[in-house]
């Protein structure tokens, strides 16, 4: 009797050419804005185009096992008003796509700029600045984020200023790796702060 495969999906948001794949899911999904040339493309990776400031992660409920957002959130207009006056929350949106799309237990991990390092205000695209607390908006047992919309609830495992080239280890960073850290701490270059959260979620 032939044994059945539970394949692993990954999406990474605002993948460019060379998406991400932190917890080497079998399958890897890729969602930016541009169009991209499928010759970049490798065998297992799938793509789609979307404007995820204004559209839904275009994939159903409860599809991925991880998803990743490598400088990618710091780009995400926090507020939007439309044509009728309405106020959109658009992070707190994307952050509840995040959370619709994850099955239950699945893993959410970014890698962002944040206050107050020069790197989260030098790009002038950079129009939604995290600190080290915005966590508390989507995890817990009563985000504060419900207030402005947010529909999910996370689990935070880290929420921790990060040296970007070893924010996507483990903590078990080797030694020496351990005290570069540390000097970019005294010297206030930990420029990134890296997010990994779980989904708490039931399906009925």
């Amino acid at each position: 009797m032939e044994l059945e495969v539970h394949l692993t999906n990954h999406l990474d948001l605002g993948c460019g050419k060379f998406p991400r794949n932190p917890y080497n899911q079998k399958n890897l999904y890729g969602i930016d804005v541009r169009d991209i040339n499928p010759d970049f493309f490798v065998d297992g990776f799938y793509y789609k185009r979307a404007n995820l400031f204004l559209e839904p992660i275009p994939y159903p409920d409860n599809y991925f096992d991880s998803v990743s957002a490598f400088d990618f959130l710091e780009h995400i207009p926090r507020v939007h008003i439309d044509e009728m006056g309405n106020v959109h929350f658009l992070f707190v949106k994307l952050m509840s796509e995040i959370y619709r799309v994850l099955k239950p237990e699945g893993r959410f991990f970014a890698l962002t700029p944040c206050y107050p390092n020069q790197e989260a205000f030098q790009d002038p695209t950079h129009v939604n600045i995290i600190t080290r607390n915005t966590h508390h908006y989507f995890c817990g047992e009563n985000p504060d984020g419900c207030m402005y919309g947010f529909t999910g609830r996370f689990e935070c495992i880290r929420s921790q200023r990060a040296y970007s080239s070893y924010a996507n280890k483990e903590l078990s960073y080797t030694i020496s790796e351990k005290l570069k850290w540390f000097r970019k701490l005294l010297k206030r270059q930990l420029s990134h702060v890296v997010w990994e959260f779980i989904a708490k979620k039931q399906i009925n």
